[in-house]
Protein backbone atom coordinates (compact mmCIF):
# COMPACT_ATOMS: atom_id res chain seq x y z
CA UNK A 1 0.00 0.00 0.00
CA UNK A 2 1.43 3.34 -1.07
CA UNK A 3 1.75 6.05 1.55
CA UNK A 4 0.29 9.53 1.09
CA UNK A 5 2.86 11.77 -0.62
CA UNK A 6 5.10 8.74 -1.17
CA UNK A 7 8.41 9.86 -2.75
CA UNK A 8 7.79 7.35 -5.53
CA UNK A 9 4.63 9.21 -6.49
CA UNK A 10 5.90 12.78 -6.07
CA UNK A 11 8.75 14.23 -8.07
CA UNK A 12 10.93 16.42 -5.89
CA UNK A 13 10.17 17.62 -2.35
CA UNK A 14 6.47 17.91 -1.56
CA UNK A 15 5.27 21.49 -1.17
CA UNK A 16 1.77 21.92 0.26
CA UNK A 17 -0.41 24.39 -1.63
CA UNK A 18 -0.69 27.89 -0.10
CA UNK A 19 -3.71 28.55 2.11
CA UNK A 20 -4.90 31.35 -0.16
CA UNK A 21 -5.53 28.78 -2.87
CA UNK A 22 -8.50 27.55 -0.86
CA UNK A 23 -9.94 31.01 -0.11
CA UNK A 24 -12.78 32.47 -2.14
CA UNK A 25 -11.33 36.00 -1.92
CA UNK A 26 -9.27 37.21 -4.85
CA UNK A 27 -8.60 40.76 -3.71
CA UNK A 28 -9.64 43.43 -1.20
CA UNK A 29 -9.73 47.04 -2.33
CA UNK A 30 -11.73 50.21 -1.72
CA UNK A 31 -13.52 48.58 1.20
CA UNK A 32 -14.78 45.76 -1.05
CA UNK A 33 -13.92 42.07 -0.99
CA UNK A 34 -13.67 40.74 -4.55
CA UNK A 35 -14.30 37.01 -4.89
CA UNK A 36 -12.67 34.71 -7.39
CA UNK A 37 -16.00 34.23 -9.17
CA UNK A 38 -16.28 37.99 -9.71
CA UNK A 39 -18.75 38.71 -6.90
CA UNK A 40 -18.40 41.68 -4.57
CA UNK A 41 -18.94 41.76 -0.82
CA UNK A 42 -19.35 44.69 1.55
CA UNK A 43 -19.19 44.09 5.29
CA UNK A 44 -20.91 46.15 8.00
CA UNK A 45 -20.08 45.97 11.68
CA UNK A 46 -23.32 46.20 13.65
CA UNK A 47 -24.06 47.12 17.25
CA UNK A 48 -26.09 44.89 19.52
CA UNK A 49 -29.40 45.60 21.28
CA UNK A 50 -30.27 44.44 24.80
CA UNK A 51 -33.74 43.33 23.78
CA UNK A 52 -34.70 41.97 27.21
CA UNK A 53 -34.23 45.37 28.88
CA UNK A 54 -36.63 47.07 26.48
CA UNK A 55 -40.24 47.73 27.37
CA UNK A 56 -42.99 45.76 25.65
CA UNK A 57 -43.80 48.68 23.33
CA UNK A 58 -40.11 49.09 22.43
CA UNK A 59 -39.78 45.38 21.73
CA UNK A 60 -42.84 45.45 19.48
CA UNK A 61 -41.42 48.47 17.62
CA UNK A 62 -38.07 46.74 17.09
CA UNK A 63 -39.77 43.60 15.77
CA UNK A 64 -41.96 45.71 13.45
CA UNK A 65 -38.96 47.64 12.07
CA UNK A 66 -37.01 44.41 11.55
CA UNK A 67 -39.95 42.79 9.78
CA UNK A 68 -40.31 45.80 7.48
CA UNK A 69 -36.58 45.68 6.77
CA UNK A 70 -36.68 42.00 5.78
CA UNK A 71 -39.71 42.60 3.54
CA UNK A 72 -37.88 45.44 1.78
CA UNK A 73 -34.93 43.29 0.73
CA UNK A 74 -34.70 42.04 -2.84
CA UNK A 75 -31.22 40.56 -2.31
CA UNK A 76 -29.79 38.12 0.25
CA UNK A 77 -27.71 39.18 3.24
CA UNK A 78 -25.59 37.19 5.66
CA UNK A 79 -25.50 37.84 9.41
CA UNK A 80 -22.24 36.71 11.03
CA UNK A 81 -21.69 36.50 14.81
CA UNK A 82 -18.05 36.26 15.85
CA UNK A 83 -17.40 34.97 19.39
CA UNK A 84 -13.86 35.48 20.64
CA UNK A 85 -12.47 34.63 24.06
CA UNK A 86 -10.92 37.77 25.54
CA UNK A 87 -7.39 37.55 26.89
CA UNK A 88 -7.26 39.66 30.06
CA UNK A 89 -3.59 39.04 30.75
CA UNK A 90 -2.43 42.53 29.76
CA UNK A 91 -5.39 44.12 31.51
CA UNK A 92 -4.53 42.36 34.76
CA UNK A 93 -0.85 43.24 34.43
CA UNK A 94 -1.82 46.89 34.01
CA UNK A 95 -4.05 46.71 37.10
CA UNK A 96 -1.26 45.15 39.19
CA UNK A 97 1.13 47.91 38.12
CA UNK A 98 -1.38 50.63 38.96
CA UNK A 99 -2.09 48.97 42.29
CA UNK A 100 1.61 49.11 43.18
CA UNK A 101 1.72 52.80 42.30
CA UNK A 102 -1.41 53.61 44.34
CA UNK A 103 -0.53 55.70 47.41
CA UNK A 104 -4.01 55.66 48.93
CA UNK A 105 -4.17 52.58 51.13
CA UNK A 106 -7.96 52.17 50.81
CA UNK A 107 -7.85 52.39 47.02
CA UNK A 108 -4.90 49.99 47.01
CA UNK A 109 -6.89 47.40 48.98
CA UNK A 110 -9.92 47.85 46.73
CA UNK A 111 -7.79 47.35 43.60
CA UNK A 112 -6.23 44.22 45.09
CA UNK A 113 -9.68 42.84 45.83
CA UNK A 114 -10.84 43.68 42.31
CA UNK A 115 -7.79 41.95 40.80
CA UNK A 116 -8.51 38.79 42.83
CA UNK A 117 -12.12 38.91 41.67
CA UNK A 118 -11.14 39.19 37.98
CA UNK A 119 -8.60 36.36 38.30
CA UNK A 120 -11.17 34.13 39.98
CA UNK A 121 -13.79 34.94 37.35
CA UNK A 122 -11.40 34.18 34.48
CA UNK A 123 -10.40 30.87 36.09
CA UNK A 124 -14.04 29.73 36.25
CA UNK A 125 -15.52 30.97 32.96
CA UNK A 126 -14.35 32.21 29.58
CA UNK A 127 -14.94 35.90 29.02
CA UNK A 128 -16.32 36.08 25.48
CA UNK A 129 -16.76 39.11 23.28
CA UNK A 130 -19.38 38.90 20.51
CA UNK A 131 -19.13 41.01 17.38
CA UNK A 132 -21.89 41.23 14.78
CA UNK A 133 -21.38 41.67 11.05
CA UNK A 134 -23.71 41.94 8.06
CA UNK A 135 -22.35 40.83 4.69
CA UNK A 136 -23.95 42.49 1.68
CA UNK A 137 -23.39 40.77 -1.71
CA UNK A 138 -23.48 41.96 -5.29
CA UNK A 139 -22.75 39.99 -8.45
CA UNK A 140 -21.98 41.67 -11.79
CA UNK A 141 -24.18 39.00 -13.39
CA UNK A 142 -27.19 40.69 -11.78
CA UNK A 143 -26.59 43.81 -13.85
CA UNK A 144 -26.10 41.96 -17.15
CA UNK A 145 -28.48 42.91 -19.90
CA UNK A 146 -30.45 40.38 -21.86
CA UNK A 147 -32.46 37.29 -20.99
CA UNK A 148 -31.60 34.39 -18.70
CA UNK A 149 -29.61 32.61 -21.41
CA UNK A 150 -27.46 35.71 -21.99
CA UNK A 151 -26.71 35.96 -18.27
CA UNK A 152 -25.89 32.25 -18.14
CA UNK A 153 -23.57 32.69 -21.10
CA UNK A 154 -21.83 35.61 -19.39
CA UNK A 155 -21.39 33.55 -16.25
CA UNK A 156 -19.64 30.63 -17.96
CA UNK A 157 -17.74 32.88 -20.36
CA UNK A 158 -16.40 35.05 -17.56
CA UNK A 159 -18.27 38.10 -18.81
CA UNK A 160 -19.06 39.11 -15.24
CA UNK A 161 -15.46 38.94 -14.05
CA UNK A 162 -14.56 42.13 -12.20
CA UNK A 163 -10.94 42.02 -13.28
CA UNK A 164 -11.81 42.02 -16.98
CA UNK A 165 -14.45 44.69 -16.53
CA UNK A 166 -12.12 46.86 -14.49
CA UNK A 167 -10.34 48.03 -17.64
CA UNK A 168 -13.54 49.76 -18.77
CA UNK A 169 -14.16 51.22 -15.28
CA UNK A 170 -17.14 48.92 -14.72
CA UNK A 171 -15.71 47.99 -11.34
CA UNK A 172 -16.66 51.45 -10.09
CA UNK A 173 -20.19 50.96 -11.41
CA UNK A 174 -20.52 47.61 -9.66
CA UNK A 175 -19.08 49.05 -6.48
CA UNK A 176 -21.61 51.90 -6.54
CA UNK A 177 -24.44 49.39 -6.87
CA UNK A 178 -23.01 47.42 -3.95
CA UNK A 179 -22.89 50.55 -1.78
CA UNK A 180 -26.49 51.32 -2.66
CA UNK A 181 -27.38 47.99 -1.08
CA UNK A 182 -25.14 48.72 1.89
CA UNK A 183 -26.88 52.06 2.45
CA UNK A 184 -30.27 50.35 2.17
CA UNK A 185 -29.28 47.91 4.91
CA UNK A 186 -28.00 50.74 7.10
CA UNK A 187 -31.17 52.77 6.66
CA UNK A 188 -33.44 49.77 7.19
CA UNK A 189 -31.86 48.69 10.49
CA UNK A 190 -31.31 52.17 11.92
CA UNK A 191 -35.02 52.28 12.70
CA UNK A 192 -34.58 49.19 14.88
CA UNK A 193 -31.83 50.90 16.86
CA UNK A 194 -28.93 49.05 15.26
CA UNK A 195 -25.93 51.25 14.49
CA UNK A 196 -23.66 50.10 11.67
CA UNK A 197 -20.43 51.15 10.02
CA UNK A 198 -18.92 49.67 6.83
CA UNK A 199 -15.42 48.21 7.17
CA UNK A 200 -12.64 49.77 5.13
CA UNK A 201 -9.89 47.87 3.33
CA UNK A 202 -7.55 47.56 6.30
CA UNK A 203 -10.38 46.49 8.60
CA UNK A 204 -11.56 43.87 6.10
CA UNK A 205 -8.05 42.39 5.90
CA UNK A 206 -7.83 42.25 9.69
CA UNK A 207 -11.29 40.68 9.90
CA UNK A 208 -10.61 37.90 7.39
CA UNK A 209 -7.13 37.36 8.85
CA UNK A 210 -8.63 36.88 12.31
CA UNK A 211 -11.22 34.43 10.96
CA UNK A 212 -8.52 32.20 9.48
CA UNK A 213 -6.08 32.75 12.37
CA UNK A 214 -8.29 32.58 15.49
CA UNK A 215 -6.67 33.35 18.82
CA UNK A 216 -7.96 34.54 22.20
CA UNK A 217 -6.98 38.19 21.98
CA UNK A 218 -8.76 41.42 22.71
CA UNK A 219 -7.72 43.13 19.50
CA UNK A 220 -5.73 41.88 16.55
CA UNK A 221 -2.90 44.23 15.71
CA UNK A 222 -1.48 44.15 12.20
CA UNK A 223 1.20 46.19 10.55
CA UNK A 224 0.06 48.91 8.11
CA UNK A 225 -1.44 47.47 4.94
CA UNK A 226 1.25 48.93 2.66
CA UNK A 227 3.87 46.97 4.65
CA UNK A 228 2.02 43.65 4.65
CA UNK A 229 3.37 40.87 2.43
CA UNK A 230 0.06 39.66 1.02
CA UNK A 231 -0.09 37.81 -2.28
CA UNK A 232 -3.53 37.56 -3.81
CA UNK A 233 -4.93 40.46 -1.74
Amino acid sequence: MEKLHDPKLVKGPYKPPPTQQFLDIEEIRDGVAILKNGGLRGVLMASSINFDLKSTDEQDAIISYYQSFLNSLDFPIQIVISSRRINLKHYLEDLVQKSKEQTNELLHLQMEEYIRFIKGLVSMVDIVNKTFYIVVPFSPIESSKGGPMDKLKDLFAGGGDVKSKEKSSNFEVYKDQLWQRVEHVQYGLNGAGVRMVPLNTQELIELYYSFFNPSPIEKLELVPMDKMALSGF
